[in-house]
């Protein structure tokens, strides 16, 4: 629900102020700026203070950190519109205490981030990439058979997060006959999937782990080594969430040794860096950080955004709020 703000006066179109790295920008077709007044000082003259005073909208677009610093110089905020799923970039605590509104992508990407780790794990089963390149290579002719790939049908898949993107995945996974568990925050009493309490005994009872759950303090390097090990050598992880959610360290040295049998993964702990161990295995599939990108879902983006800020400027209930909790 947006602030309460008795004093409030409609302008035309609202000021709404940008904030994002000079690499991050609009995508093609933005609509925004047919209802708004975008305020973008990278590509206009310097904002003075006092109008950075007065801004009560904050457009964050990409994963550009809202830290106590950027707050303090933007004293009249109630609002942080986040253009991204995750929010683990955005100062909660702080927007909690200063009680600003933040909302995030809400389902925009979620199937095309589903698709994609569907993709990721039809890549790392049926070893897609490395048969490409065997092809591409000339050693088909040469050294005959390519080796075989798994079935996905009938594999015990565990969701980490039945969230939004997760729910998409198992809706997908489920007709392919595969059995789903997954672990959330909290056990959901909609869902008849089997629900575990931790992500060891999830992996315990998984061929598969799709990793897909916000990035948090709780869950950074939520898929250990703990949980590999319960996962097994034949385990396969696929992580479409924040790289952080997986320890790339211990990850790498299980491949390397061995005891997963593959990863696939749109994300990684210190992008764009990708360990040079993982470049070298044809059991792992790997992606730039695109899984929700899409011409599709950026059009999907700049509805749930500009109905938040319609939302936000007429005090009617927003349609993405996260909870800060």
């Amino acid at each position: 629900m947006a602030a309460e703000n008795p004093n409030f006066q409609n302008t035309d179109p609202p000021t709404v102020l940008v904030h994002r790295f000079p690499t991050f920008d609009f995508p093609p077709g933005n609509r925004l700026s047919t209802h708004f007044h975008l305020l973008d000082p990278i590509t206009s003259p310097p904002t003075s203070p006092v109008l950075l005073h007065s801004i009560r909208a904050l457009l964050c677009v990409g994963p550009v950190p809202v830290t106590p610093e950027t707050l303090n110089r933007l004293p009249s905020l109630q609002i942080i519109v986040g253009s991204s799923a995750g929010v683990d970039h955005i100062d909660l605590t702080e927007c909690r205490r200063r009680n600003i509104a933040v909302t995030n992508a809400g389902s925009a990407f979620s199937e095309d981030a589903a698709d994609y780790a569907v993709a990721l794990l039809f890549g790392v089963l049926r070893r897609l990439p490395a048969g490409d390149r065997y092809v591409r290579d000339g050693f088909w002719p040469v050294n005959g058979d390519f080796p075989l790939g798994f079935k996905l049908g009938a594999k015990r898949v565990g969701i980490l997060g039945l969230g939004s993107i997760g729910s998409e995945v198992a809706k997908r996974l489920a007709a392919f006959g595969c059995s789903i568990a997954y672990f959330s925050r909290k056990k959901k009493t909609s869902v008849l999937f089997p629900y575990y309490e931790n992500a060891i005994d999830l992996a315990a009872n998984s061929d598969i782990l799709i990793v897909c759950c916000a990035l948090n303090d709780e869950t950074r390097h939520i898929v250990n080594k703990d949980v590999m090990v319960a996962l097994g050598k034949e385990g396969v992880i696929i992580n479409v969430g924040r790289g952080p959610l997986v320890d790339e360290k211990q990850l790498v040295e299980f491949l390397v040794r061995g005891e997963l049998g593959g990863a696939g993964l749109d994300v990684f702990e210190n992008e764009p860096n990708v360990p040079k161990e993982l470049l070298e295995r044809d059991n792992v599939v790997l992606s730039p950080h695109c899984s929700v990108a899409t011409p599709e879902s950026f059009e999907a983006l700049q509805d749930v955004i500009i109905a938040n800020l319609k939302a936000f400027f007429s005090n009617k209930p927003l349609l993405s709020p996260v909870q800060k909790d």
